[in-house]
């Protein structure tokens, strides 16, 4: 009897094998034939008792909950935060959730940009949080960042053996997303772990900051922008105590004629009105700076002479030093690790300028040697709010 039940058990499922690819479908449409084999399977099912095996299960599921957060509450709420100021042009330095001078000093110039009190932080969270409904995004590796990496980049202390290099890259592909996603190395590995990001290759998938990213693929080499009717009206103003630089609109007000002035002029021209003070004009931009050594800034008021992307530097360590430029000065290629960043603004005395850098950690931290530091990702914005022949005060 054993030997016929087994060969219509090998038929049954042989035959139902080719209706539904899973054995547990037998169950349901021979129930006579699974019936004992079943009551058999019971009491198995019962001393094993899956049910309290699977609350030891429990407890490390909250484990990856808890890492779901990736980094702590306050944390998060912070980056939120700036996040929105830096989509506003207000920017609070690097994404890393660390509330310090520069993330209070854009909250402060944008309430002044919107009116409220400088102090008023909640209304600020507010804006951020029905803005910034998400936190994080993820983003992929482009295949572009193959053109800008170069792990042999030689080290700041070889400046001879820079100035034969193409290109000035970034050392990783852990420094161009940070730098795209306007953060650092080290929150990109709290969120993604340090092995998937010190391994990231093209299409890597990683998750960062949800901010509109840092394009330099955008940018071309030696690429300079003209005066424009608008955007060289407006006056930038770089506080080197504050250690902001403001963005103001062109509003100006009239000069009163003297007394002795023959008639009302016809037209009316630039030099008949002068940039209002900064409490009555309209702030549209401020971000974080580092100025030059105290004996090297020149204070006054200057203007933008030109705008240049992807400048190349040279390297004069009499200049850095002293003050005083040599003939002894090395050629240093352009790329996003050159000292003066992916961008270069000019201004009318001689030498002296605003730029990127290649350590946006050290804005404001450390002092450059007499021109005006900003973020890569800051200073891209520059050339779209002012433009050749606006005012630069420096105070």
């Amino acid at each position: 009897m054993l030997r016929p039940l087994s060969i219509l058990l090998f038929l049954c499922s042989t035959a139902y094998s080719f209706q539904a690819p899973a054995p547990t479908a037998i169950p349901s449409e021979e129930q006579g034939l699974e019936q004992e084999p079943a009551l058999k399977i019971q009491p198995k099912k019962k001393e094993v008792k899956a049910k309290p095996k699977a609350k030891p299960k429990a407890k490390p599921a909250k484990k990856p909950k808890a890492k779901s957060s990736l980094l702590p509450a306050k944390q998060l709420e912070n980056i939120r935060l700036q996040i929105y100021l830096d989509q506003q042009k207000f920017g609070p330095g690097v994404l890393d959730g660390k509330v310090g001078t520069y993330t209070k000093m854009a909250i402060e110039a944008y309430n002044m940009k919107m009116g409220r009190e400088l102090s008023d932080w909640e209304s600020v969270k507010r804006d951020a949080e029905k803005e910034v409904t998400h936190v994080f995004a993820m983003a992929t590796v482009p295949s572009v960042a193959k053109k800008f990496i170069n792990a042999e980049l030689p080290t700041n202390d070889k400046r001879e053996a820079q100035s034969k290099e193409k290109q000035m890259s970034y050392r990783s592909m852990a420094e161009f997303m940070a730098e795209r996603y306007h953060t650092t190395e080290d929150i990109l590995i709290a969120l993604n772990g340090s092995k998937k990001v010190r391994n990231l290759g093209v299409r890597s998938a990683i998750r960062v900051p949800n901010v509109a990213p840092f394009l330099i693929e955008s940018l071309a080499n030696g690429r300079s922008f003209k005066s424009d009717d608008d955007l060289s009206r407006r006056w930038v103003v770089i506080d080197t105590k504050k250690l902001q630089l403001r963005i103001f609109e062109a509003r100006f007000e009239r000069i009163k004629p003297k007394p002795d002035d023959a008639a009302p002029k016809a037209m009316i021209v630039e030099e008949d009105y002068k940039p209002w003070d900064e409490s009555k004009a309209k702030m549209i931009a401020a971000f974080p700076i580092t100025p030059g050594k105290p004996q090297f800034i020149h204070y006054g008021a200057w203007k933008i002479k030109n705008a240049i992307e992807f400048p190349s530097w040279r390297y004069d360590k009499s200049l850095l030093e002293t003050g005083v430029r040599s003939k002894n000065g090395l050629s240093i290629p352009a790329g996003p690790n050159n000292p003066v960043g992916v961008l270069w603004l000019g201004l009318t005395k001689s030498g002296i300028g605003i730029h990127g850098t290649n350590s946006p950690r050290t804005i404001g931290r450390a002092r450059s040697s007499g021109c005006i530091r900003m973020a890569n990702w800051d200073v891209v914005h520059i050339p779209t709010l002012v433009r050749p022949g606006a005012t630069v005060i420096i105070k």
